[in-house]
């Protein structure tokens, strides 16, 4: 049996993870999860198990193990994470993102929160459970996917439509979050995550008059574009609460002895500092502008111009990720188009006039 313990490992693991950029950018032109897939899969077959590397892209590699259990019979448990990350511009850091650098008791670097320190620890404990020979009451399939910060269409997506086999016999999956401490009424508490965010992408076009850059243009679809942006993202979705989100603010309510009042939902939201951020979301369905496109050159005034939005849900009753399944058009002036799903129909106002 090794002297080797998890914790003695688990910071080493995590630098060196962090040391591999696995930038996703969203549109294939990042590195890639390969490097950090061989590194993993080393750590893995190090200490004797079977690792398989598989590609959905070229460079875009995972990796799957599994840990016989005590009982063959028995339903299996996937143990997951992802190995890229979203990018970081050096220039905004005050340490190297990819340096993984040690310091104030902290490892700073991308990927230290999402979710590299994960994969230490699963492959800090994997590893040590390996060692000692001890086995699982039941077969644990460990799993390190690609894609997870764009939508794991070349991770988990591709692992679940193209490789299922990997996953026989498995009934449940453990990943990141789901449940975390946070101080609330000066108590330590455990928050439980019952539902993932749904998501659907919207499209807004706005048209205007092409022109050359050195000319007075007011019929610019860049600035007609951004005031209606401008007025979606300030527009004040209504307070909806899903059964889930009533019985956890309804346990705020008894650690803090505030009430929630849904005319000023802030006054309660207010008592959990920073976890305000995510439980806030559940409550409404923010739209959230994340990038625009325009046929153009810097010398020129684009004649179309669209942004694309997430506009995103927490739903109680799944726990998993909705897209999409039809458009609905509304009704807009001429000079510009826009589209909502047929899910979000209910939610959105009757017209969204871009003038």
């Amino acid at each position: 049996m090794s002297d080797i313990r998890a914790e003695d490992e688990v910071v080493r693991i995590c630098q060196e993870l962090i040391r591999i950029d696995t930038s996703n950018y969203g549109d294939g032109s990042g590195p890639g999860e390969r490097v950090a897939a061989e590194y993993t899969a080393g750590l893995i077959e190090e200490v004797g198990l079977a690792a398989e590397i598989f590609e959905s892209a070229p460079g875009r590699a995972s990796v799957v193990t599994r840990m016989a259990g005590e009982d063959p019979s028995a339903s299996a448990l996937v143990v997951h994470g992802h190995l890229d990350v979203v990018p970081a511009l050096r220039e905004q850091w005050s340490v190297d993102p990819f340096g993984a650098e040690l310091k104030d008791g902290l490892i700073w670097g991308r990927g230290a929160v999402d979710m590299k320190d994960m994969d230490a620890m699963i492959l800090a404990v994997m590893r040590d459970l390996a060692r000692s020979g001890r086995k699982p009451k039941r077969d644990i399939i460990f799993a390190f996917f690609a894609d997870e910060e764009a939508g794991g269409e070349y991770g988990a997506r591709y692992a679940v439509d193209k490789r299922p086999e990997l996953f026989e016999g498995a009934t449940e999956a453990i990943s990141e979050v789901g449940g975390f401490s946070a101080t609330i009424g000066g108590q330590r508490t455990y928050l439980l995550q019952t539902a993932e965010k749904g998501i659907s992408w919207l499209r807004l076009v706005a048209h205007g008059r092409a022109g050359h850059g050195s000319q007075i243009n007011t019929d610019n679809a860049v600035t007609r574009l951004a005031a209606a942006v401008t007025r979606i993202g300030e527009y004040k979705w209504p307070i909806e609460l899903t059964p889930t989100t009533r019985q956890f603010l309804d346990g705020v309510t008894e650690l803090t002895g505030v009430e929630f009042d849904p005319d000023n939902p802030d006054r309660l939201l207010d008592q959990l500092g920073t976890v305000a951020r995510f439980v806030g979301q559940p409550c409404r369905t923010p739209p959230i502008p994340r990038c625009s496109r325009a046929a153009t050159s810097t010398m020129s005034s684009p004649n179309r111009l669209r942004p694309w939005w997430t506009a995103g849900r927490s739903r109680a009753s799944r726990n998993t990720c909705w897209r999409s399944c039809g458009s609905l058009p509304v009704p807009v002036s001429r000079s510009a188009t826009f589209t909502a799903t047929s899910r979000l129909r209910s939610r959105l106002p009757e017209t969204w006039w871009i003038p």
